[in-house]
């Protein structure tokens, strides 16, 4: 009985910060197709070969995707989980040239700032994987 309670307050607790994750998601979209598109686009590598409004757009599309997904979508949970975790990673240049190039954006506007923000992706990706259950079905799975 004490572990069923556990795992009711763990269910809700990973609900809550999934649902949080994906609202964050969601206004980080409305963001990149709205009001912070130049920063979002100061942000995008210089040696990615497509227009920096094009990818902030696309980007802000996956965004939505996977912001709704997370909120939403109970069937496929862990694989959005999965995909939000890869998409941190693939943005994750994007963060890592702001700090080489010492761009302002998003009140980032220190290089110990914009150092600092690089640490925090590690953890969107715990997150996403974690709220979703997707890491406790992984090691269920192999161990």
């Amino acid at each position: 009985m004490h572990y069923m309670m556990n795992a009711d307050r763990s269910g809700l607790l990973k609900s809550i910060f999934r649902i949080l994750l994906g609202l964050f998601m969601v206004w980080a979209a409305i963001g990149h197709l709205t009001f912070s598109r130049a920063e979002f686009q100061a942000q995008v590598p210089d040696w990615i070969p497509l227009n920096k409004d094009l990818v902030v757009i696309l980007s802000g599309l996956v965004e939505l995707g996977l912001g709704l997904g997370m909120i939403f979508w109970k069937k496929k949970r862990i694989s959005v989980g999965i995909a939000l975790a890869l998409f941190y990673i693939a943005v994750f240049p994007g963060n890592i040239a702001q700090y080489v190039n010492h761009i302002n954006a998003f009140g980032l506007n220190t290089d110990r700032a914009r150092l600092i923000r690089l640490f925090f992706q590690p953890v969107l990706v715990f997150w996403a994987l974690w709220s979703t259950g997707a890491m406790k079905k992984k090691f269920r799975k192999h161990g």
